[in-house]
């Protein structure tokens, strides 16, 4: 099963105000895993970055200036073909569901419905209910290091939903579970080449033994109190 994990940073809170994302970052699960593969980009907003924004994630208009349009093909076509048709997750995921679908829609490619997204913080919240259910909560209550992080960040924040996500589902347990079926016949031959080859012995064993070894092992039968049936037929 794949998933990607994904979070935006933007200039604000409303897409319909003329917001405008301004980071993306993903990272690709397999069986709640994740495989290393990730999209990270940053965006020029084509406008101002608020002051008490910046002070959330760090990103400047002066540091996005020079960034690539969420329209150019280097992140619209390679984020499309990054996410394939794989489930999106995402903690509030409505707020970056607008986001997303609004950049989109300028560049006249297709939105993604709602149905594809998985929203972590409503598991969080059915999980949870009457606590706070932020990423950071959350993290905490998982004991997910926060260490890695002082600002937002799509793809740290992505990695930390990663982890989140995993404890949401079932935590480690569920990830054992996938880990312990019987393996696919093509991983039975990866395995078998990482086996080590049995070694061999310098001499093949004697078949037959010799007279030495012979009258040593009736010696050893000489002193059972009964004697041993093979012998007596």
């Amino acid at each position: 099963m794949r998933e990607i994990v994904f979070d935006t940073e933007t200039t604000g809170r409303s897409p319909d105000a003329g917001d405008r994302l301004v980071e993306l970052g993903c990272i690709e699960l397999v069986d709640l895993s994740p495989t290393g593969r990730t999209f990270h980009r940053y965006c020029n907003p084509e406008r101002e970055v608020p002051a008490e924004v910046v002070r959330i994630h760090g990103l400047t208009t002066s540091f996005l200036s020079d960034k690539p349009l969420f329209s150019s093909p280097d992140v619209v076509d390679e984020f499309i073909t990054f996410v394939g048709d794989a489930q999106l997750i995402a903690h509030n995921a409505e707020f970056d569901r607008r986001f997303l679908n609004a950049e989109l829609v300028r560049c006249g490619r297709e939105i993604m419905p709602q149905e594809r997204f998985i929203d972590t913080l409503v598991l969080a919240r059915k999980k949870f209910p009457g606590q706070s259910n932020s990423l950071d909560a959350l993290c905490k209550r998982f004991n997910v290091s926060l260490s890695s992080r002082n600002l937002h960040g799509a793809l740290i924040d992505s990695a930390l939903l990663a982890e989140v996500y995993l404890e949401l589902k079932g935590g480690r347990e569920r990830l054992l579970e996938f880990n312990d079926a019987p393996p696919e016949p093509n991983e039975e031959i990866a395995l078998a080449r990482l086996r080590p080859a049995a070694r061999q012995r310098p001499q093949p064993l004697a078949l037959i033994p010799d007279p030495l070894e012979e009258a040593a092992h009736a010696r050893y039968l000489e002193g059972f109190a009964v004697m041993p049936l093979w012998r007596r037929l």
